[in-house]
C-alpha cells in the first residue's frame, strides 16, 4: 500500500481554458506517482457555505429554488459563495443567511467542510448549524428567487434518508446537524 505522500500528482504545465465569475477551469498535466504523465480537467471555486436553520421549535427554514442545470425547482439549505478569496466562512454565512431568507441567528455552531466534486472541482463549502433565529425580511440579489418554508426537522431529515432532497451540500449538512442536535445518534 502507498504512504499517502506516495499519491500525490505535481503539475507540470497548466492551460487556462475559461475564466468566469464564479467558475474557472483548467487543464493541467500531471506527473503521476509512476512517473508517467496525464491530464487533469478541473474546476477552482472561491468557495462557499451552507447554513442549516433551525428553529428554537426544532422546525429548519428550507429553500426552493430553480436550479438550472437541472432545470427544475429542488429543496436546499440557504447557502452562497464566498465574495472573496480573504472573506471568513462564517461572516458569509451570516450574510448568505439574511440576505436569502432575512434570519439572524445568536448561536453559530460550525458542522466541518464539505467537497462537493472533489475529482473536478476545487469548492469547498463550510457548513453551519444556525440556532437562536430572529425573523426578518429577505434582502435577495436582483437576479435570485426563492421561496422559503419551516418544516420539522425530522420531516426534512426523512426527505434526506428517502432521496426526496438530492442536493449534495443540503444532505451532508441536514445529516451532520442531525446528529449535532441529537436527533441521530453517532457511534
Amino acid at each position: 500500500m502507498l504512504k499517502f505522500e506516495d499519491l500525490e500528482e505535481k503539475p507540470i504545465s497548466t492551460q487556462k481554458i475559461f475564466d468566469g465569475n464564479i467558475l474557472h477551469v483548467a487543464v493541467d498535466t500531471v506527473s503521476l506517482p509512476n512517473g508517467n504523465e496525464s491530464t487533469r480537467e478541473y474546476v477552482t471555486h472561491l468557495g462557499a457555505v451552507g447554513i442549516v436553520p433551525v428553529t428554537d421549535e426544532g422546525e429548519m427554514i428550507i429553500e426552493h429554488q430553480f436550479r438550472y442545470p437541472l432545470h427544475r425547482v429542488i429543496t436546499e439549505i440557504p447557502a452562497g459563495k464566498l465574495d472573496s478569496a480573504s472573506e471568513e466562512p462564517l461572516a458569509a454565512a451570516k450574510r448568505e443567511l439574511l440576505e436569502e431568507t432575512g434570519i439572524v441567528a445568536d448561536e453559530w455552531i460550525d458542522l466541518g467542510e464539505y467537497h462537493p466534486a472533489a475529482a473536478y472541482c476545487s469548492e469547498k463549502l463550510t457548513l453551519y448549524l444556525a440556532k437562536g433565529l430572529h425573523m426578518g425580511d429577505q434582502k435577495l440579489d436582483t437576479d435570485e428567487f426563492l421561496n422559503i418554508e419551516k418544516v420539522p426537522m425530522a420531516d426534512v431529515i426523512e426527505d434526506v434518508l428517502s432521496g426526496k432532497i438530492t442536493d449534495g451540500k443540503t444532505v451532508c449538512a441536514v445529516l451532520r446537524a442531525a446528529v449535532q442536535l441529537g436527533y441521530l445518534v453517532k457511534k
